[in-house]
């Protein structure tokens, strides 16, 4: 119920427009808090809420306090751009983190957010659209593209020795990136698509789209959607149907609501792909143990460890901007994150501010990873391969 109710609490605070106090420092924070990834979505606000607190607590930020203030696209462009307009225009955030989505990040940054010139940075939109951005150098990701994430996943379908497989992927950024990156690379690759489907969000029955899909014969069926809309109602009709009975997934589908809806044992041959954190990495354990210690678990949820590291460093940009100037602040954000500097990790706010006082260079080393930020604000990464384990993912591989 803590959840729920800093949630509805953020909610509030951000549809009074009620001023903040001088000392006041905002950073808007865009979440897709209803929609299809709403099952994502509350140890993703602990982790950003983690970061605000650690800022708080270690000295505050531009010598008064960091204040969230969140927006609810509700996992729809509309309500992207809505809430966008708001953080912008009537709280004043001076940046951005956020959004989750790849559809209501770019709708939210091209309608709103870019035309304000304020610095953005989500940590989990991947759409290869975001990269041809006119976005005059204040848009920012922390996790790879997808034209990165379906060559890997190509790469990991064909090691498992599946040469043939039906796909079917949403009608939507997300969806189309990956889609057509993975058919070129897979097929490139040598394996066969032999049956495939672009599908709509939203319908309540995708059977006659699974019936086309299943007269070839393949090995697996390749789902890129959400487990909380297309995506999940597709397995699960597909198992109903005794269609499939072993699915591919890519980040959209690894979340714990597939589970439950279609039950561990539907899904025991199944994998998923996911962006991810490099392996034995100590900001990772770092940042996971401040997390349990303050919410009892889900730090191993995913997604956490970008939205923390999106969060502190859209706070350090403001730090190191030594203002709310939106256009200082974007260009901050590339010199914390970018080598060279003194690394910093999760949690050493006290350690990061005394560097910049002293007017040296930082470079924050990420949970998730290092941050360097290309001339599009994109970054290279990880991309893991996860199992079903019991009622959660367990991670069996990474890829660099």
């Amino acid at each position: 119920m803590k959840k729920l109710t800093t949630i509805v609490a953020a909610a509030a605070l951000l549809g009074s427009g009620t001023a903040a106090l001088a000392d006041d420092t905002k950073i808007g924070i865009l979440m897709d808090i209803t929609g299809p990834i709403a099952n994502f979505i509350p140890p993703l606000q602990n982790a950003a809420d983690l970061a605000v607190k650690q800022v708080n607590e270690q000295g505050g930020l531009l010598g008064g306090t960091a204040v969230a203030v969140y927006g609810d696209t509700t996992g729809t462009a509309q309500g992207a751009v809505d809430a966008a307009q708001k953080l912008v225009n009537v709280e004043n955030v001076p940046i951005i983190m956020g959004s989750l989505m790849s559809g209501t990040t770019i709708a939210a940054a091209e309608a709103a957010i870019i035309p304000a010139g304020v610095p953005q940075i989500s940590p989990t939109a991947t759409s290869p659209a975001m990269t041809f951005l006119e976005d005059d150098g204040l848009v920012f990701r922390i996790v790879p593209s997808d034209n990165y994430q379906g060559e890997i996943l190509a790469k990991m379908v064909m090691d498992e020795g599946i040469k043939k497989v039906a796909l079917t992927y949403v009608n939507n950024d997300y969806g189309v990136g990956i889609g057509e990156t993975f058919i070129d690379a897979y097929t490139e690759a040598g394996g066969e698509i032999v049956a495939e489907a672009k599908h709509e969000e939203k319908k309540d029955s995708y059977r006659s789209e699974l019936a086309s899909l299943a007269k070839g014969d393949a090995e697996a069926l390749v789902v890129i959607a959400y487990a909380g809309d297309s995506g999940g109602k597709i397995v699960r009709q597909a198992i109903e149907g005794g269609l499939f009975t072993k699915f591919i997934g890519t980040d959209g589908l690894r979340d714990e609501l597939l589970i439950q809806n279609v039950g561990a044992d539907a899904l025991k041959t199944s994998f998923f792909s996911s962006p991810t954190s490099p392996a034995e990495n100590p900001a990772q354990k770092a940042l996971h143990d401040a997390f349990n210690a303050a919410y009892g678990e889900g730090a191993d949820k995913a997604f956490v460890d970008q939205t923390y590291d999106a969060t502190f460093l859209a706070l350090l940009a403001i730090e190191k901007a030594g203002s709310t100037d939106r256009a200082k602040i974007a260009e901050a954000l590339k010199d914390v994150a970018m080598a060279p500097g003194e690394k910093v990790g999760p949690g050493e706010w006290a350690k990061a501010i005394a560097l910049i006082k002293e007017g040296k260079d930082i470079d924050y080393e990420g949970a998730s990873g290092s941050a360097e930020f290309d001339e599009n604000g994109d970054v290279g990464g990880y991309i893991g391969k996860f199992v079903v384990d019991g009622d959660g993912y367990k991670q069996v591989e990474i890829v660099e």
